[in-house]
């Protein structure tokens, strides 16, 4: 759900670790820890791997070991922000084959999309990336739920005023959804900007509150009370 599902989707962005989406149930955690075994995989941080810590949205880390995957860092996390449950994120799922026939089961790019959605600064370029590269894919024979995607998500103005003025009709129907669409309808590519930025603004402000009580806990456990 992270960096190289951002490369598989046209938005490549060099990434450090290995991102996660996991069931927190009790035998698929059980199936991970056997897999961070056979990577020789140490928790590297707080908080330590507990289920409660999953659920409650906190990203658990791990560094490997393997001869084969050394220092790779693993981030798994079970619940996000402005985000479904893993099971709806699951039958959402794309799933593609590599070279070697490995199958990867990638996060969706809409759920991809939101999960981005948060207090970063690297992460809204990405969501801009992400969502023009779907676009300029299937731009000249959309169907309507790519038009809804590019009209809830896309980040461009000049995008955004194409868009509405090539499918007035199914841009109007998001408008109540996503008010900033009709400044998109009317071709006001300032006060779209403008509304862009301020969109951002409140979502980054969403994920500091979201996270504020979780980074409270983090804190208690690096440093608990003698």
């Amino acid at each position: 759900m992270g960096g190289q599902a951002c490369v598989f989707y046209g938005a490549a962005e060099f990434s450090r670790d290995t991102d996660f989406a996991i069931l927190a149930d009790s035998a698929n955690l059980e199936r991970l820890r056997r897999a961070l075994e056979d990577l020789q995989a140490g928790c590297v941080a707080v908080p330590p791997f507990e289920s409660k810590y999953l659920r409650r949205g906190h990203a658990i880390h791990f560094r490997c070991l393997h001869p084969e995957a050394f220092r790779m860092r693993v981030d798994v996390m079970s619940k996000m922000r402005g985000v479904d449950s893993f099971g709806k994120l699951w039958r959402r799922r794309t799933t593609i084959e590599l070279a070697d026939k490995t199958v990867c089961d990638l996060i969706s790019l809409p759920d991809l999309v939101k999960a981005k959605k948060t207090r970063r600064d690297k992460d809204w370029p990405m969501i801009r990336r992400l969502v023009e590269a779907h676009y300029f894919e299937n731009f000249e024979k959309p169907n309507s739920s790519q038009i809804k995607f590019w009209a809830t998500e896309l980040r461009t103005a000049s995008l955004l005023i194409r868009l509405a003025s090539n499918h007035t009709a199914l841009v109007k129907k998001h408008a109540s959804r996503r008010p900033l669409l009709a400044h998109a309808l009317s071709g006001r590519a300032n006060k779209l900007e403008h509304a862009l930025a301020s969109e951002e603004t409140i979502e980054r402000k969403k994920d500091e509150r979201y996270w504020m009580p979780l980074l409270k806990e983090l804190e208690k456990l690096r440093h608990p009370k003698c």
